[in-house]
């Protein structure tokens, strides 16, 4: 198999090595959307990152608005922050180096609902667009992030067949959400753990950033066909 190409989009750091990594991410609290996730290393058990809300006790503070939501490094660094656009037809949100929403940077990606339609149903693809100078680049977000179920896809445009060929796209998955299954018990585990696959290469903080814009968007609202899934895990790996 090729080796895969490398695409470091928040930092060389979160890309890893030569192998596809996996997190299980936790939910430490059920009672809004974004509030409190942390992420472990499938493999070694470490903490890889945590998140925390602004204005709601959070580390980070100045001049961040209420809401923002920061990813952080193990050691409480900020990494990524996400604050909604307001207004916005399509429920889009932001997203910034560090804390680069407080200190007025400009941001490295938007990501919005490419339809207001099935709003409610977790089903809408989910749009996500480069931003940062000399980084272009689109990816879309397939499946149900509220049934955990879904997979985040690069696409680019690929050099076309002949002479006078019109221009293709090329579409990889780079990062998936699945279910957690606990490997002694053989069993589903609620919605509250989940596991999120990166692709070798790709950046997996910038993939957890995605993974907080969807659950901002799509919430864990499936039309309450999913309520019996409040199970709470007894450990996050």
């Amino acid at each position: 198999m090729a080796q895969q190409q490398r695409m470091v989009i928040v930092g060389e750091e979160h890309c890893g090595g030569g192998e596809d990594r996996e997190l299980t991410v936790r939910k430490t609290t059920l009672f809004c959307p974004g509030d409190g996730l942390e992420a472990y290393d499938h493999g070694t058990g470490t903490l890889a990152f945590r998140v925390e809300t602004y204005g709601r006790g959070g580390v980070c503070g100045g001049g961040a608005a209420a809401g923002d939501l920061a990813l952080l490094g193990p050691e409480g660094e900020p990494v990524l922050t996400v604050r909604r656009r307001r207004p916005s037809l399509h429920h889009r949100w932001d997203g910034f180096l560090g804390d680069g929403a407080a200190s007025g940077q400009k941001p490295l990606f938007s990501a919005r609902r490419s339809s207001i339609l099935g709003v409610g149903s977790g089903a809408a693809a989910v749009l996500v667009d480069l931003l940062a100078p000399g980084a272009a680049g689109e990816f879309r977000v397939d499946g149900s992030f509220p049934r955990r179920c879904c997979r985040v896809v690069a696409v680019k445009a690929a050099a076309p067949a002949g002479a006078g060929g019109e221009e293709e796209e090329e579409e990889v998955v780079v990062a998936e959400v699945r279910r957690k299954v606990d490997e002694d018990a053989h069993v589903v585990m609620g919605r509250d753990v989940f596991v999120l696959w990166v692709r070798a290469g790709f950046d997996a903080a910038f993939a957890m950033g995605i993974v907080l814009v969807l659950d901002r968007i799509t919430g864990d609202e499936l039309n309450g066909d999913l309520s019996e899934d409040l199970a709470v895990a007894s450990s996050p790996v």
